[in-house]
């Protein structure tokens, strides 16, 4: 059995390639976002101007694709080709993908192809990260799991904020094209390559434990409990993400202020306060902690249905942020701490329940947003009769804003419910 005494003597260094990674992949998913209506107007519009929407649809929704699927491929047999690998593997993504991107402009018919391989092969670099980097940052730092996957994850919303700011930038202000914006990420990837080429990285905790890999694989399944935290991150990540990408949609046209940049705002706080995860995990435990933010996180969501201005969005903005900005990191070290033989399997699985939230969640968003639409226009003809930028329109957009955030407000309550018991629960165990 190979155990190990204690974390490696290059931990740091590990630890920072980690935060480097997962700020490119959050780069990544910003500048992506931002360049969206640009890569539809110069590439898609040409080809299929009438169904050109649907299609820059398909096409950003192929990087969740990608994350989701090379996340569960690669969790399990993360020990096997090694963690190293993995991150090369990622870093290559980051560099290969806009690459694509950029050389799509010369594809003529094969166009569409193209954008939609590169955004598999961008979202393959987003899995392979969150499939090395959580079980890595786990096993090097084994009594502050909470504190240091926060920490690690408070640069998720640091590579937001980078790149929200980057596509205003480039975009509102210096009038770049498009190509400067997507080719950014390829920087931080070849660094990425370079840095992480000259350490070697330690096999997970669930391995050096001892730990087969027929035991990792069955672990999940032998312990029922485990399938609570599967559908707990399932909700826990439509709490966050989901209106997370949502606001650009709804906010802009209701409060007269960019949802891009409301975006920004909270990505802000979630960098500062994840990493005062640490300290509050050793006062309340991690159910504790997760239990506290669905209170802010239940009145920021409703508030935001109510937003009518800035200033209102970015008070509501305050509270959701506060609210959300534990979840993710914390549920990771939640299911490592207590499933520590399911390896970087648990924490894969964990993972690809947040990314079956994205798929999901943010469709039927969509439905009711469409629906609240009908509802307050009163007929297919009413809404396609109204002008946008008008009272009316906007009397439309602001009811249809508050009844989809109004529905996806009702996830914190349930999991303020759901945390509350488990706490409870445990608390209790661990007092007999």
């Amino acid at each position: 059995m190979d155990k190990q005494a204690g974390p490696p003597a290059n931990h740091r260094s590990i630890f920072w390639i980690s935060v480097l990674a997962l700020f490119t992949a959050a780069l990544a998913n910003s500048i992506r976002a931002g360049a969206a209506g640009a890569l539809k107007t110069s590439l898609l519009d040409p080809i299929d101007a009438q169904h050109s929407g649907a299609m820059i649809g398909t096409v950003l929704g192929n990087s969740f694709l990608g994350f989701a699927l090379s996340l569960l491929v690669i969790s399990p047999l993360l020990d096997r080709f090694g963690a190293k690998k993995v991150i090369l593997f990622a870093a290559a993504c980051f560099i290969v993908g806009p690459a694509l991107v950029l050389m799509s402009a010369n594809a003529g018919g094969s166009v569409y192809t193209m954008l939609n391989i590169a955004m598999i092969i961008w979202g393959f670099g987003w899995g392979a990260t969150e499939a090395s980097i959580n079980p890595i940052t786990a096993t090097i730092y084994p009594n502050d799991k909470t504190g240091r996957l926060n920490t690690l994850h408070a640069w998720w919303p640091a590579g937001i904020v980078t790149g929200g700011l980057l596509s205003v930038l480039f975009f509102k202000q210096l009038n770049l094209n498009w190509q400067v914006l997507i080719g950014l990420p390829i920087i931080p990837g070849i660094v990425l390559a370079l840095w992480t080429m000259r350490h070697e990285f330690p096999k997970t905790e669930s391995t050096a434990q001892g730990v087969t890999f027929s035991e990792m694989m069955a672990e999940p399944f032998k312990r029922p409990t485990f399938w609570i935290f599967f559908a707990i991150m399932f909700l826990t990540a439509s709490a966050e993400l989901a209106p997370g990408a949502w606001v650009d949609v709804t906010l802009t046209e209701t409060v007269g202020f960019s949802g891009i940049l409301v975006l920004v705002y909270v990505s802000a706080i979630m960098f500062v306060m994840r990493h005062f995860a640490g300290a509050l995990d050793h006062r309340f435990s991690d159910m504790g902690l997760l239990w506290f933010s669905t209170i802010p996180a239940a009145i920021g969501l409703y508030l935001l249905s109510t937003a009518n201005s800035a200033a209102t969005a970015l008070v509501a903005a305050t509270f959701w942020a506060f609210g959300v900005c534990f979840m993710w990191p914390t549920m990771l070290a939640a299911v490592s701490r207590r499933f520590p033989r399911s390896g970087p399997w648990g924490i894969g699985l964990i993972g690809f329940a947040g990314a079956l939230a994205i798929r999901f969640v943010l469709p039927k968003l969509g439905e009711i947003y469409d629906n609240a639409k009908l509802a307050k226009a009163g007929s297919k003809e009413a809404l396609d009769a109204l002008q946008s930028g008008t009272p009316e329109m906007h009397s439309v957009l602001a009811y249809a804003a508050e009844t989809s955030f109004q529905t996806i407000a009702i996830i914190p309550v349930v999991l303020f419910m759901i945390f509350g018991l488990v706490w409870f629960f445990e608390r209790n165990r661990n007092t007999k």
